[in-house]
């Protein structure tokens, strides 16, 4: 059996008892990060009887494909296999998808221990809808990227959901704020279930000024009102035109519109570029 074990995301008293048993009668444990497994299992091994014959190995990202034909091997010879990632889910952003479906594949039993969740703790104290939502993970770390992505979600009805480093909470707020309308509501939760917890609530606006030179502490949380699937439409060709004879050049006036349209930078650039030598 393949066991995907929910991990606390900060305060050990939220781990499950049944994921507590599964992780002291495992065969071998693979963790993402197997100094934070140790505090964990220190924690659960005072729980109950363990299994001595326990092992621990490490599961991430740079080992995952050498790491789950180990873990399938081991499911062969008849061994429980728990997968922990530092903190959470296994698999959400995070590794832990690619061993499931390798598993899968050698016909394996899998089960999932469910566990806390940055995602749903954050977007039920963000007090925004909670009916329809979409988790994006990390957006892109490269600007053009990540506005390109925001561009593309203007009229997505669904609360937004995204993780984000603290350095990059400023920068992402203000290029939501110019995608998606300054006065969206949003939500930052940050250090979630741990002593300094903090949900931090207002526009888009509002919050990327406060985060402009003052990165957040701690891992972070971004929750965002959905739109009204209504967006009055952008005609790029005649917005290109009136920033071309504002005195933008080609490439500016192209990365204006990436944020507002979620159109790729090179297409808008060939555009202006076209529209430019029409004009000379």
């Amino acid at each position: 059996m393949l066991y995907i074990v929910g991990t606390p995301i900060g305060n050990l008293e939220d781990l499950s008892l049944r994921a507590a048993r599964i992780l002291r009668e495992a065969d071998l444990v693979a963790a993402e990060d197997t100094r934070s497994a140790a505090t964990l299992l220190r924690h659960v091994d005072g729980l109950g009887a363990v299994n001595p014959q326990r092992r621990v190995i490490s599961y991430f990202e740079g080992n995952e494909a050498e790491r789950s034909e180990e873990i399938v091997r081991a499911l062969a010879a008849g061994q429980k296999v728990a997968v922990i990632s530092e903190a959470g889910m296994p698999g959400i952003s995070d590794p832990g998808a690619r061993v499931v479906d390798a598993a899968l594949e050698a016909h394996a039993r899998v089960e999932v221990i469910p566990g806390p969740s940055a995602v749903l703790a954050a977007l039920v104290a963000s007090g925004l809808p909670t009916d329809r939502f979409t988790f994006f993970g990390f957006p892109p770390r490269e600007a053009g990227a990540r506005r390109e992505l925001f561009g593309t979600l203007r009229d997505e009805v669904a609360t937004l959901i995204f993780y984000e480093a603290p350095d990059r909470v400023g920068a992402t707020l203000a290029d939501l704020a110019a995608a998606l309308g300054e006065h969206r509501r949003a939500s930052l939760g940050r250090e979630l279930t741990k002593l300094h917890e903090e949900h931090v609530r207002g526009t888009l606006a509002e919050l990327a000024a406060k985060y402009a030179d003052t990165p957040p502490r701690g891992e972070c949380t971004l929750v965002v009102e959905g739109g009204s699937g209504h967006a009055p439409a952008i005609d790029i060709e005649a917005e290109l035109r009136k920033l071309l004879a504002e005195g933008l050049g080609p490439k500016d006036a192209a990365q204006r519109l990436v944020i507002k349209t979620g159109k790729p930078r090179r297409q808008l650039y060939q555009l202006a570029l076209s529209l430019q030598r029409e004009q000379t």
